[in-house]
């Protein structure tokens, strides 16, 4: 059983940034990868970054490639998401998510944090 915990959402104007966190508890977390989806309202919920359970690959997904760091602290059990230079379309919710994959087969979910960024 893993439990995740996000926190940091919150309301930024464009071009500004914000860091997100996932608390992540659990016998096997250490032992899996993580990644954060989003889901704007009216679209399907998407991947946007993943890490995996050693922290040696990572996945973007195009929209925020070169704006978003995803890392993880392995003494805290603890994912971050450094997003910069954000974007109106990046309004969202943000999930944090838990897989034995890197992009897929996630689920263990975080109950989700807003993000709002205003133009």
């Amino acid at each position: 059983q893993v439990q995740l915990v996000e926190s940091g959402g919150g309301l930024v104007q464009a071009g500004g940034s914000l860091r997100l966190a996932c608390a992540a508890s659990g016998r096997t977390v250490s032992s899996r990868a993580l990644g954060w989806f989003r889901q704007a309202p009216g679209k399907e919920r998407e991947l946007a970054t993943a890490i995996s359970w050693d922290g040696y690959m990572t996945y973007y997904a195009d929209s925020v490639k070169g704006r978003f760091t995803i890392s993880r602290d392995y003494a805290k059990n603890t994912m971050y998401l450094q997003m910069n230079s954000l974007k109106p379309e990046d309004t969202a919710v943000y999930y944090c998510a838990s897989s034995t994959y890197l992009k897929t087969g996630y689920d263990y979910w975080g109950q989700g944090t807003q993000v709002t960024v205003s133009s």
